[in-house]
C-alpha cells in the first residue's frame, strides 16, 4: 500500500522556517498502530494523519503525533493541515475565504482559511477548549535551574509563571528581557526532578521584549515528554498564553490581540497571530493563526 505525504513548513510564509510538519492527508486505509511509529520515523515536531470525521459537519478528522505522543491538540498541525486540504481543492471558498470545521481529540475546532489568487495565504483555528488555569508551579528558584538561569533573570514585575491549558497544558515562565530568553537551556536532569510529574510538563518561556516592529511577544518552548528538544512554533500553547495575557490585561472586555515570535534562536523563525475574546474579565473564545508554505511530497510504500 502506498500512502502519500507532504511536509509544509509551518507559521511562516518562507520555505526553511517555521515549524515543520507532515501531513498524510488519506490516512483512513493506514494501520493505527504504526501511526506513532511512522512519526518516530519522520521524527519532526508533528505529524498529522487526516482520517474520515466521526462528526456531522466535520471535514476530516485530526491524529496528531509527535515523536514521544500522541496530542490531543496541537496549533501548527490543525493550522498547516487546514492550509493543505484548502489548497488540495478539498474546501468550499465563498470568494476569498473559507470556514469550515475540523475534528481532533479535543473536540471541535473552527477554522477560517484566506486565499489570495487561488492560493491560501492565511489560517486560523479557535481553539476548542478555553484556557484554563493549573496548579500552582514549582519556586520560582527551583525554575530558574530548571532553564540554567539566575534567579534574577525571572521577571520580577507583575508576570509570574502559571501554568494553563487549551487541551494540551504548559508552564509559563517570564523572563526578564531578550538576553535571557537566549540564554535559556533546559537541564533535563532538573526538569525530570522539578516539572516532569507536574500538571504541565511542557515549558513555555516568553519576554516582552520582541526583536520585530509590530511583534509584543518573544518566546521558546521545551517539551522532553513529547520527544521535542525544542519546538520553533507552538500554537497550542499560544492558545493557553492567551489565558494568561487576558488575566493580566486592562481591559475588562474586548478582543486582545498580540504577535508572538517564536523559533528564532534555532534559525526558524515563526510568527503566531493570537486573538481574544474577553467578556466583563472572562475569556469566550481564543483563536490561533498563521501562513504555511508546502516544502515536500513523499510517499510512504507498505508491504
Amino acid at each position: 500500500m502506498d500512502f502519500r505525504y507532504y511536509t509544509l513548513d509551518v507559521f511562516t510564509d518562507k520555505p526553511f522556517g517555521g515549524n515543520p510538519l507532515a501531513v498524510f492527508p488519506d490516512a483512513d486505509r493506514l494501520p493505527e498502530g504504526l501511526m506513532p511509529r511512522i512519526a518516530r520515523e519522520l521524527n519532526l515536531s508533528e505529524t498529522v494523519f487526516v482520517l474520515r470525521g466521526r462528526t456531522v459537519g466535520a471535514l476530516r478528522r485530526l491524529r496528531i503525533f509527535t515523536p514521544g505522543m500522541e496530542l490531543p491538540f496541537a496549533g501548527h498541525p490543525v493550522i498547516g493541515t487546514a492550509a493543505l486540504l484548502a489548497d488540495m481543492g478539498l474546501v468550499t471558498f465563498a470568494g476569498e475565504h473559507a470556514g469550515f470545521t475540523l475534528e481532533a481529540e479535543v473536540g471541535l475546532i473552527r477554522i477560517r482559511v484566506r486565499r489570495k489568487i487561488g492560493v491560501p495565504t492565511f489560517a486560523q483555528l479557535t481553539s476548542a477548549q478555553v484556557p484554563q488555569r493549573g496548579p500552582a508551579p514549582p519556586a520560582p528558584a527551583d525554575l530558574a535551574r530548571l532553564l540554567g538561569l539566575g534567579a534574577e533573570e525571572l521577571s520580577q514585575g507583575a508576570d509570574q509563571p502559571e501554568a494553563w491549558s487549551c487541551g494540551v497544558p504548559f508552564l509559563f515562565i517570564p523572563l526578564r528581557d531578550r538576553v535571557a530568553l537566549g540564554r535559556a537551556q533546559l537541564n533535563l536532569m532538573e526538569w525530570e526532578r522539578t516539572i516532569a510529574g507536574f500538571w504541565a510538563p511542557h515549558v513555555f518561556v516568553f519576554c516582552h521584549q520582541p526583536e520585530l516592529p509590530g511583534s509584543d511577544l518573544r518566546a521558546r518552548m521545551f517539551a522532553p515528554a513529547m520527544g521535542i528538544r525544542e519546538d520553533p512554533a507552538t500554537g497550542a500553547a499560544a492558545a493557553a498564553l492567551a489565558g494568561y495575557l487576558a488575566a493580566r490585561a486592562q481591559s475588562p472586555s474586548g478582543t486582545l490581540r498580540w504577535m508572538l515570535e517564536q523559533g528564532f534562536e534555532m534559525g526558524r523563525p515563526s510568527m503566531i497571530s493570537i486573538e481574544c475574546d474577553v467578556d466583563a474579565g472572562s475569556v469566550k473564545a481564543v483563536r490561533v493563526g498563521g501562513t504555511a508554505v508546502p516544502v515536500f511530497e513523499g510517499l510512504l510504500r507498505l508491504p
